[in-house]
């Protein structure tokens, strides 16, 4: 059942007039089974004082690109009915003409472009008018007896329309309806929705809320567990089994999928995902199309459905039906577009945004974490109304010409201009060891401001998590994990990139950049302080660029790595021998694996900075007094003492680092690897020679 979540106490707060639609929207738009992410459109007649102070009656309307859960008052249009209202005595009005003449119908030339179903709303003689898209209704809609059904529920009081894409037609369809039926209370959208209305925001919003409820309590009278989807044809793996098979996965799906453009991926084992893969129908089920015109530009019009035995549990056969099953969708789908193209259309990428294994569950894909996830809430929809339409009847969908002509629409392809131009490190996922520390946390800004997704993995598991929020809270949720690994730990290396493949997919680019040093004369070098370095700069960085390097090779679309070294990587500092020689072995092995990545698009490179004081905790340790008594000089001098010994005379800072680790990890520098780039100011010693 769906809850009614009006607060009165809060409605009468607000000013009368577009925020008491806000309110309504957002609530509506906060319940998924009410209403699909961005999908969906409200509204409200009122009064308005123009320009010159007189009243003029305006409609508010959902803007195009907007999302009802989320969406303030900016995001809605104001446009005048005098001028809307005698489009209803029109026979026709394509949507080019439709939207040229909304646009000169705006009170204010900034409002966004009004919905694609303005004039649904317009042609309803109601002051606030709701169309949303409940899983029970869609279910109702999306059956083969719907009609019949929607009598037995509601009588007379609703009005049935066939499926017609929306615009003008679908407008006028809608209003001539609800005027031939004085007892109608709700219109009922084939394939597509509900429409519902109300003098007052509370009254529209109310019934709304009752209307669903009548049609999911009629649904859950019929709904027979065991026969779900035809009951369950196979178990679900154990949450660590699916995880453990997940990891091995997800790379492949990710190469897979990513044609000339990579692609984020999530998972989804909840309850309602595995009861249906796992189910006797999903198969067949799934191969129906899309619960709802809305879900197609997220969704595709159909799933790729892995016929795998979770029971056998031959993973090697799972990948095998993976990499086929992509191909096969790639080429249908490039087979769809032919059969349905318009002159002038440009086909999206042609991989599945939603795949679906028995025993697993689901995996989307999305040029982001955030549309990804979108991909999985909105194929959770299409399950909820799935399990509703096939306990009142038979599933039905659009027919295929139908699905393109609302994937290919260019008043839907209209809302993904309004989406954020991708920037140069849009779809790449990044693994940025000492996450937490100076240069780590300033590289992860630096990417992460130009479309990275980053892994902050740190010891400092504490520090690694609030570098995340930070990121989290300026650039949108899920753009940074924070996950706690020691480097020279195989299993926490091996575990971290799990967690990695787990949340994103998989791995674009590796920062090489946790360390510490040490500071002693040569003959005062112990045992302990070199293996100690050898440990954390050597074996740490071999460790997680194996990982990296495996893990990219399992992709297929190449990767990028970047060491952080040191000046002493070619500079014999003095009383710096284990943290020197561990240096110069980063950047040796840097080239090395450069040597043998070529072939699989692996770049690798190498920064060497030279005392980056700010921001580092290997400064904040007794190093800092270490060199300062190397240097005979006092602690706090060291920071004029490291300027005065450059040519540029200048200190050398975590964002200097940063921006050279995100030229190698860039596209200006595709074509170098086996690189060094110093960044220390210039200290002639270390020149390379």
């Amino acid at each position: 059942m769906v809850k009614c979540l009006w607060n009165q106490e809060i409605a009468s707060q607000l000013p009368l007039g577009v925020e008491e639609l806000v309110y309504r929207s957002n609530l509506l738009g906060t319940d998924r089974s009410v209403c699909n992410w961005g999908g969906g459109n409200t509204s409200m007649k009122t009064v308005e004082t123009d320009f010159r102070g007189r009243d003029v009656e305006v409609m508010w309307v959902k803007g195009s690109g907007s999302d009802l859960a989320t969406m303030k008052a900016a995001n809605f249009t104001g446009l005048r009915m005098k001028d809307i209202r005698p489009l209803i005595e029109k026979d026709e009005m394509n949507d080019e003409d439709m939207v040229a003449y909304l646009s000169h119908c705006m009170i204010d030339s900034n409002h966004p472009r009004a919905s694609i179903e303005t004039l649904l709303h317009a042609f309803l003689p109601f002051k606030h008018v709701d169309h949303t898209h409940p899983d029970a209704i869609i279910s109702l809609c999306c059956a083969d007896n719907g009609k019949e059904i929607a009598e037995d529920i509601y009588g007379n009081r609703f009005v049935w329309v066939p499926y017609v894409r929306p615009g003008f037609t679908l407008s006028k369809m809608i209003a001539e309806g609800v005027k031939n039926n004085p007892d109608a209370e709700l219109v009922l959208m084939e394939k597509h929705g509900l429409v519902t209305w109300g003098e007052t925001s509370q009254e529209a919003y109310e019934k709304t809320i009752a209307i669903i409820n009548e049609t999911e309590i009629y649904i859950q009278e019929r709904i027979q567990e065991d026969k779900i989807f035809g009951g369950q044809k196979y178990s679900s793996l154990t949450d660590k089994d699916r995880r453990s098979i997940l990891a091995r996965v997800m790379p492949v799906v990710r190469g897979a999928v990513s044609d000339h453009k990579k692609m984020i991926l999530s998972y989804d084992d909840s309850n309602d995902v595995l009861q249906f893969v796992n189910s006797e129908k999903a198969m067949k089920l799934s191969q129906v199309g899309a619960a709802c015109p809305d879900h197609l530009v997220h969704t595709k019009r159909m799933p790729l459905y892995i016929d795998w035995d979770p029971q056998n549990g031959d993973i090697d056969s799972l990948i095998e039906k993976i990499i086929e099953g992509v191909k096969d969708f790639k080429e249908e789908y490039k087979a769809y577009f032919d059969r349905n193209k318009h002159s002038g259309d440009q086909m999206f990428e042609a991989a599945p945004r939603v795949i679906l294994i028995p025993g697993l569950g689901m995996i989307n894909s999305g040029k982001s974490l955030a549309m990804a996830n979108v991909s999985g809430a909105l194929y959770h929809r299409a399950i909820a109304v799935m399990k509703g339409s096939t306990s009142l009847g038979d599933f039905v969908s659009l027919t295929e010409n139908e699905s393109y002509n609302v994937e290919y629409w260019p008043l839907e392809l209209y809302k993904l201009t309004l989406a954020p131009p991708e920037v140069e490190f849009s779809r790449k996922i990044v693994f940025i060891t000492g996450g937490a520390g100076g240069i780590g946390s300033e590289t992860a800004r630096r990417l992460v401001s130009e479309g990275a997704h980053v892994v902050l993995a740190d010891l400092n598991l504490e520090g690694a998590e609030k570098v995340a929020a930070h990121i989290n809270n300026t650039f949108g949720a899920g753009r940074a994990i924070a996950v706690k690994m020691e480097v020279t730990s195989e299993a926490q290396v091996k575990a971290a990139f799990n967690h990695s493949t787990l949340t994103y997919g998989g791995v674009d680019i590796i920062v090489n950049n946790a360390g510490l040093a040490t500071s002693s004369p040569f003959d005062e070098t112990t045992l302990e302080e070199w293996n100690l370095n050898m440990n954390v700069l050597g074996t740490g960085y071999f460790l997680v660029a194996r990982e990296a390097f495996s893990l990219m090779k399992k992709q297929g679309i190449g990767g990028n790595m970047v060491f952080v070294g040191s000046k002493n990587s070619l500079y014999a500092g003095k009383n710096v021998t284990a943290y020197s020689s561990a240096k110069a072995l980063e950047t040796h092995l840097a080239r090395c694996i450069a040597a043998e990545g070529g072939e699989f698009g692996i770049r690798v490179n190498s920064v060497l900075p030279d005392a980056v004081l700010q921001g580092s905790a290997i400064w904040g340790s007794k190093w800092r007094e270490e060199r300062a008594e190397a240097y005979g000089i006092e602690p706090d001098q060291l920071e004029d003492h490291y300027r005065k010994r450059t040519s540029l005379l200048v200190n050398i800072y975590p964002k200097d680092i940063a921006e050279s680790i995100a030229f190698f990890a860039s596209s200006k520098a595709e074509k170098t690897t086996g690189a060094m780039i110093t960044v220390d100011g210039g200290v002639p010693a270390a020149f390379t020679r």
